[in-house]
């Protein structure tokens, strides 16, 4: 053989080799893309579900914010039906008098307590039945005064805070 020959050998062995260099940077070079997309999906879903969390824990901090005295007015509730049946009792004498006005006075604030948190009462004033507001405990005919599925009397009151209903108001229903 030629040394022309040689060299043109070792010439096609070199750049079949760098060739083959090449192809295996290259595919290097697609295989750490490949993997650098892959870190940035990762990234973007875990940036998405931090933020996700964060706006769950504030809906949730609102929320009870919101409600936190939810409780405190469905234990309170039953005292104030006991101081408005008090408040029905007839008073003669002047200590009675006395005492009545009392009473009034301690409804009243805790009336006030509860609107400053946001609690009032379910209104039944020439209001049709709904049954999300109101529990029929009775039915009586219906009449022109009074038609077809309308309050005609209220047993006991209902309170809501805010838009959730703490308790139904008690009514006796025109059908």
């Amino acid at each position: 053989m030629s040394e022309k020959e040689n060299v043109s050998e070792e010439i096609e062995e070199m750049s079949d080799e760098t060739v083959e260099e090449q192809t295996v940077e290259v595919s290097e070079v697609d295989e750490l893309k490949e993997q650098l997309n892959e870190m940035e999906d990762k990234f973007l879903r875990a940036s998405a579900e931090i933020a996700n969390i964060t706006n769950r824990n504030r809906n949730e901090r609102e929320t009870l914010q919101k409600y936190r005295s939810q409780d405190l007015a469905k234990k309170l509730l039953t005292s104030i039906d006991n101081l408005e049946r008090a408040l029905q009792a007839e008073a003669t004498e002047e200590e009675s008098i006395n005492l009545k006005k009392g009473v009034e006075m301690v409804l009243e604030s805790l009336r006030h307590a509860l609107k400053e948190e946001g609690i009032e009462e379910i209104s039944t004033t020439d209001a049709a039945f709904d049954p999300n507001l109101h529990q029929a405990v009775q039915t009586v005919p219906a009449s022109e005064e009074h038609p077809a599925d309308t309050i005609v009397d209220v047993l006991q009151k209902g309170y809501k805070l805010h838009d959730r209903v703490l308790r139904a108001s008690m009514v006796v229903v025109a059908q």
